[in-house]
């Protein structure tokens, strides 16, 4: 494994206090060191991107790790209404573990640089972000 101080800034778009934590805990486990801020549902995840209302000094992502199933906004949503200012910006779709979960990402994998199905193996999402 290489060493990386700082991975940069990273969008978390999970609605899953739980899987937030996780996801923390596995990008911080000391090799990488982002700056993670999570939000919870589409509509603050553009907010956050077009850096509106409470986000307006939201910084540019290096990094958006967008969970597909969202309560108010689902994710191929929000990756159909991302502006062309962050459409560079890598974004690794992350589906639940049931059924369904493989058509939902085969329906967004050309928009995405990467696929992730939950339960996300701490070797896997490093990989992917080391990767990216």
């Amino acid at each position: 494994m290489s060493s990386v101080d700082v991975f940069g800034d990273v969008l978390l778009v999970e609605d899953n206090p739980g899987d937030v934590r996780l996801t923390r805990e596995m990008l911080q486990d000391g090799e990488l060191d982002p700056t993670i801020h999570a939000v919870t549902d589409g509509p603050e995840a553009l907010s956050f991107l077009r850096q509106r209302g409470e986000y307006d000094d939201a910084p540019r992502p290096d990094l958006i790790l967008l969970d597909l199933h969202l309560a108010r906004m689902d994710g191929d949503e929000v990756l159909e209404m991302m502006t062309d200012d962050v459409r560079d910006v890598p974004v690794v779709a992350i589906s639940g573990s049931q059924e369904g979960a493989a058509l939902k990402l085969d329906d967004v994998e050309d928009r995405v640089a990467a696929c992730l199905v939950k339960p996300i193996e701490p070797d896997d999402l490093l990989d992917v972000a080391r990767t990216l």
